[in-house]
């Protein structure tokens, strides 16, 4: 990987970077965050440099250095991130889904991940093919299936454990499916397309959550 126009290597542990402890530096950090998400997005990892991350968030190259010592470093931090809002989200809705009913379940099910991409799309680009480890992409898919699987449990209480971690694969799949349908050029019948899915994860629901 590179950084401006030198090679950089994975940081070592002198190169840890730096904890804001003021509320001023919290706010200077976020800022370069977003910054360097926004590039990401833009040129993608590799054509970014810490030069251009500084411009764009107003700030000073040794102000960038300063909290963040590589490049790698900065992209871990917006994993790291990202990873926590994810993760925020799914609890929130597990809290609501509550007072949802099988057919509301799905319809939100089927959405999350397109919704959650679409709000964080650094996010997706970092971890499916940016400088993430493959190990961080893989933690936070198993944990995002396990996160299901609570969730599911607690509509089929009956149901063992395997059965419904095997509920859980199926209905990640599909919510895959949805980011791949709504992530394709030019598709014709989109919202079809989705509303089909839709069904379809009602109808699975319905058939694993009721069956005795």
């Amino acid at each position: 990987m590179r950084m401006s126009s030198q090679k950089s290597s994975a940081p070592k542990p002198s190169e840890a970077r730096r904890v804001p402890q003021r509320q001023r530096g919290r706010e200077r950090v976020a800022a370069l965050l977003e910054a360097a998400a926004a590039c990401f997005v833009e040129k993608g990892y590799e054509a970014t440099t810490m030069t251009e991350v500084a411009a764009r968030a107003g700030a000073a190259i040794g102000s960038l250095y300063q909290f963040f010592p590589t490049k790698e470093a900065l992209a871990q931090a917006l994993v790291e991130q990202y990873g926590q809002a994810f993760y925020a989200a799914i609890g929130k809705l597990a809290e609501q889904s509550a007072d949802w009913n099988i057919d509301e379940l799905a319809a939100q099910l089927s959405t999350f991940l397109i919704t959650f991409r679409r709000r964080h799309p650094a996010f997706v680009m970092l971890v499916e093919s940016g400088p993430a480890p493959a190990a961080d992409g893989m933690a936070i898919r198993r944990g995002f299936r396990a996160e299901l699987q609570a969730l599911l449990t607690q509509r089929a209480p009956g149901r063992s454990a395997e059965d419904m971690h095997a509920v859980a694969v199926v209905v990640q799949q599909m919510m895959k499916a949805a980011v791949a349908i709504q992530a394709e050029p030019g598709m014709p019948g989109r919202q079809a397309a989705l509303a089909q899915l839709q069904h379809a994860m009602q109808l699975y629901l319905h058939g694993v959550l009721e069956a005795t």
